[in-house]
């Protein structure tokens, strides 16, 4: 089912399912647990709910598991999150709560019942703080708000912000179109996800003042396949209310699935199932491994979609519904709900390292410029001659494979983040901000002595300021990164110009220069590293080229 793609094709959408979560397992991270640090002392905090019971550790009330959504299985399958139900004496939010189904990841046992989140602030002071509400990695079909990269400690500690993470609703439970079959109950139901996403919001608008957080001022951030989330919460009319500004970061979610991708989508899962579309309410009775059994015959839709109506493309992902998303979140235009909502966008400078790694592919590293084009082919069709020609023009002292790294990577994450720029330009409302990030790490692709660069997923570790000179005990490594001085340094200029970001609406950090919102004069890009950079028209020979063969959509 779903089996005709090319290697290349394979390789890139099965890697995109645990961008930002599996990795980073393997690289020494793991689900932050109630024991990885000593509590000082235990802390509690009212919510509408009932009270919570966190902990304290190194100047951070941490509280996890929280409850911000009612049961989603059984009868509620498919169906909105319906509200918390109160509780009387103090709940305990010690522990993570359950990741959405998944057949990948770590921490505690995935389940239907998934809608938890996990608070991290400096104090529960009723001081107004900005609030950091994150959308994990991991595409739509794994991940969870307690990856060990993502904690949100030592932004709470050191930048004076409260951070909020969720687990949502993910795959064929978080995304299955039954609108068209299932009657006026199930509208929405193929951006369960998102939905879900949204009620936390609304937890956060009720409740986050309890946490030392203001309401009113909440970016939304993420990365990956919560680069695309957050795209779709940036375009979602029911989502607009509870924020104030966003960062899409390496997962430009310009386009989604549209209805009719989706609705094949549901009649393919029809048929594995030997369901009837009369009968699509059996699809209420099969049991989680038969959900997983299903979700995994599809390949994960990545975040960044090249054009509407991909004719290969199915899976589970959001849909352009007309209803809870009414139109691709970038395409024709930038939303404009979020006309006067400040945001952030781009990726990192060698995004297709981490695919390579993931899949094990050394042969690029081999690729001479003679055989070049023709490795580009099956991807680029007869413009991969021009495309080589316009690289070795801009980069002339680039190696072959260091040209394909560079396509690859652009091609993934880079297109689409100049689109969003460039669209949310043209509004003429908030400004946008263009970056990428460039701190090279010193790893080497496996099996051969490629630089893993700056790839896919580094970046998650260095925003949420989680790349520190290691404390006795510890490992030196976290993630890609080193943990030298220029390394630490790289990690809290990009956390700075977050959370300041996160707190005015304007990036900015102490002994970087100032931070041009993306205009069509000088095209800015700030370089986030050890000393942050702003470059003007950056890859404008090779922009240039992707216009003029029509992968990127000029505005």
């Amino acid at each position: 089912m779903v089996k005709n793609m090319n290697r290349r094709q394979f390789v890139t959408n099965l890697s995109m399912s645990v961008a930002g979560t599996f990795v980073l397992s393997n690289l020494g991270y793991k689900a932050f647990g109630r024991n990885s640090l000593a509590a000082e002392e235990f802390v509690t905090s009212e919510s509408a709910y009932g009270k919570l019971r966190g902990i304290r550790q190194e100047g951070v009330n941490i509280f996890k598991g929280i409850p911000y959504g009612g049961s989603v299985s059984g009868k509620n399958r498919f169906l909105r999150p319906p509200k918390v139900e109160a509780w009387t004496g103090v709940r305990d939010a010690l522990e993570l709560g359950a990741p959405s189904l998944q057949t990948s990841g770590w921490g505690p046992k995935p389940a239907e019942d998934c809608l938890f989140l996990n608070v991290w602030t400096p104090a529960n002071d009723n001081k107004k703080r900005p609030v950091m509400y994150y959308n994990h990695g991991g595409g739509y079909v794994t991940g969870s708000g307690g990856s060990g990269g993502q904690d949100g400690a030592n932004l709470a500690r050191f930048f004076d912000v409260v951070v909020v993470e969720t687990n949502h609703r993910l795959g064929l439970l978080g995304f299955l179109y039954l609108d068209e079959i299932a009657g006026p109950e199930y509208a929405g139901s193929g951006n369960m996800g998102v939905l879900d996403i949204t009620a936390g919001l609304k937890w956060v608008n009720e409740n986050i003042a309890e946490f030392g957080g203001d309401p009113n001022n909440v970016m939304v951030f993420g990365e990956s396949g919560g680069g695309g989330k957050t795209s779709c919460i940036y375009a979602m009319p029911e989502a607009s209310p509870y924020f104030n500004k966003a960062s899409i970061e390496s997962g430009p979610g310009v386009r989604m699935l549209t209805k009719q991708q989706a609705a094949e989508t549901t009649e393919m899962v029809l048929k594995e199932l030997n369901i009837g579309k009369n009968d699509w309410r059996k699809l209420l009775e099969i049991s989680p491994e038969q959900v997983l059994e299903i979700q995994n015959k599809f390949r994960p839709v990545p975040p960044f979609i090249g054009e509407i109506g991909t004719p290969e493309m199915r899976g589970f992902g959001p849909v352009v519904d007309g209803l809870v998303l009414p139109n691709h979140p970038f395409d024709p235009t930038a939303p404009n709900i979020s006309k006067d909502k400040p945001l952030l966008t781009g990726w990192n400078e060698d995004e297709y390292a981490f695919f390579a790694m993931q899949s094990r592919n050394t042969e690029f590293t081999k690729y001479t410029f003679d055989e070049l084009p023709s490795k580009l082919e099956p991807q680029f069709g007869s413009n991969a001659a021009e495309i080589v020609s316009a690289y070795r023009k801009a980069t002339p002292d680039a190696t072959a494979p260091q040209i394909y790294m560079a396509v690859s990577s652009i091609n993934m994450m880079g297109l689409g983040s100049v689109e969003i720029a460039e669209k949310k330009t043209k509004e003429n409302g908030a400004p946008v901000y263009l970056y990428n990030f460039g701190y090279k790490s010193d790893m080497k692709i496996p099996g051969s002595d490629f630089p893993m660069g700056t790839p896919h997923a580094m970046d998650i570790s260095y925003k949420f300021n989680n790349v520190q000179p290691p404390k006795e005990g510890e490992e030196a490594r976290r993630g890609f990164g080193d943990s030298s001085p220029a390394s630490c340094k790289a990690s809290h200029n990009f956390a700075e110009l977050w959370t300041n970001f996160a707190r005015t609406g304007v990036p900015s950090a102490e002994g970087a220069p100032k931070w041009p919102a993306y205009n069509f004069k000088d095209r800015p890009t700030m370089r986030i590293d050890t000393d942050c950079t702003v470059i003007n028209d950056r890859y404008k020979t090779e922009l240039e080229m992707w216009r003029k063969i029509g992968k990127l959509h000029t505005v």
